[in-house]
């Protein structure tokens, strides 16, 4: 093994050279980014990117980095165009790189509305130039902004709208917010924290057109005729893999590039990030059929599972993870771990009646598989441990008592600290 190719210079790309420099491997390393930027953390670009004063600077590295620590070739601005399998090539604009190693880390694309295309005004938010626009949009004399989709990038844009002093709408497909994300209950839990803050909030409807006045984005007509007025519109409506460039290739496509337990999707190819479809045999017993995340934390894992077994496929072995995720939304956070799905959702900490804090823990086949936390954040990383370790529903309850004693014990505490703040003397009536 003497070359490594990584085509993704996003999060997973990154911790693939990584990896594979801090375990000693001193072959060549290629990282080949569609983007003409320095690898970047994404998950700021929804969230403090646009909430900012001044724009932070969120690349991971800088490019000598790359060059002297990491001894890494960067290939940016120009996508792959396709991969030969059996040569074991990749094209790269009119040059053919050969790798004896390849890990395909390509993330995904932002859904669009059609017809949008060329109305100002109307953003998506995947790449940091999609942010740097929008952020100027937001700030550029705006009064109102709609979201179309209630997805956790949409909803982080409504928070920072209505943070911005903006008036903003959602307008959400689904008759429940976030239902296939974290099931109906807690899908209407956090459609309150938008309410609670005066976002609007439109569930079950269809946007028919986007309407435009000189070329600017002026309302959104739904299927039923009503008109949104709006200054700024945001499609927040998901993303498909980046997968175009493999058709042809041989490797297998469906939602993602299919892979075996291993992320191997080929002799010498690996899949890593948005992009990777696999069986997570964690959830083998609850959940059938493969699974792919748009998630931080799994993009930055697979992408060094992926590059250590494509420079030695000796060593590799299943990659099993917990999924998790977290959002940010009017000064609070939202954390998901695991998956939701089950028969039973029980809120264990809190009240989720209006939205927060509380933490609800999910149930399958008798042992727990998800818990939800908002504005808890202690509470969520004890039962990611749980579910990893496949422990049991009475596992999970009698830790959620464990956890209700101790913060009981907690606030007790602090209340007795604050009536010996207030009567140091410690005299009673």
């Amino acid at each position: 093994m003497t070359r490594l190719v990584v085509v993704g210079a996003s999060l997973a790309g990154l911790r693939a050279v990584e990896a594979v420099r801090r375990d000693g491997f001193d072959g060549e390393v290629t990282l080949v980014g569609a983007e003409e930027h320095l690898p970047y953390d994404r998950p700021p670009l929804s969230k403090e990117y646009l909430a900012a004063d001044e724009s932070p600077d969120p690349r991971y590295r800088e490019e000598e980095t790359f060059a002297g620590d990491l001894d890494v070739e960067l290939l940016l601005g120009t996508p792959a165009s396709a991969l030969d399998t059996a040569a074991r090539t990749v094209t790269v604009g009119d040059r053919t790189v050969s790798y004896d190693g390849l890990v395909i880390a390509t993330g995904a694309h932002a859904r669009t509305l059609p017809g949008t295309e060329g109305i100002a005004g109307v953003h998506t938010v995947r790449t940091l130039d999609d942010a740097i626009a929008l952020r100027a949009a937001l700030r550029g004399g705006a009064s109102r902004l709609t979201v179309v989709g209630a997805g956790f990038i949409g909803s982080e844009v409504a928070s920072v709208g209505r943070g911005l002093g903006l008036e903003v709408t959602i307008l959400e497909a689904l008759e429940t917010p976030l239902a296939r994300a974290v099931g109906e209950r807690m899908g209407r839990a956090l459609t309150h924290l938008h309410r609670r803050r005066g976002t609007e909030v439109r569930t079950g409807v269809a946007v028919d057109e986007v309407l435009a006045e000189d070329g600017r984005v002026r309302a959104v007509r739904l299927a039923d005729g009503t008109e949104i007025a709006t200054d700024v519109l945001v499609v927040g409506i998901g993303a498909r893999p980046a997968t175009d460039w493999l058709e042809g290739s041989g490797l297998s496509l469906d939602d993602g590039v299919i892979a075996d337990e291993t992320l191997a999707a080929a002799p010498g190819v690996y899949v890593a990030g948005d992009v990777a479809r696999w069986p997570n045999a964690l959830f083998s017993d609850v959940a059938a059929g493969t699974m792919r995340l748009e998630h931080w934390t799994s993009a930055a894992e697979q992408g060094g599972r992926a590059a250590r077994h494509a420079v030695d496929p000796a060593v590799a072995k299943p990659y099993e993870t917990v999924p998790y995720f977290w959002s940010d939304w009017y000064g609070g956070r939202v954390q998901f771990v695991g998956i939701a799905v089950g028969d039973h959702v029980e809120v264990v900490a809190g009240d989720d009646a209006e939205g927060g804090p509380f933490t609800a823990i999910y149930r399958a086949g008798g042992r727990i598989v998800g818990a939800l936390a908002v504005d808890m954040p202690a509470e969520v990383m004890k039962y990611r441990r749980l579910i990893g370790k496949r422990q049991t529903w009475d596992d999970a309850l009698e830790l959620a008592e464990q956890r209700r004693a101790q913060r009981a014990e907690k606030q007790a505490a602090q209340q007795e600290e604050q009536q010996q703040t207030a009567d140091p003397s410690g005299a009673t009536a």
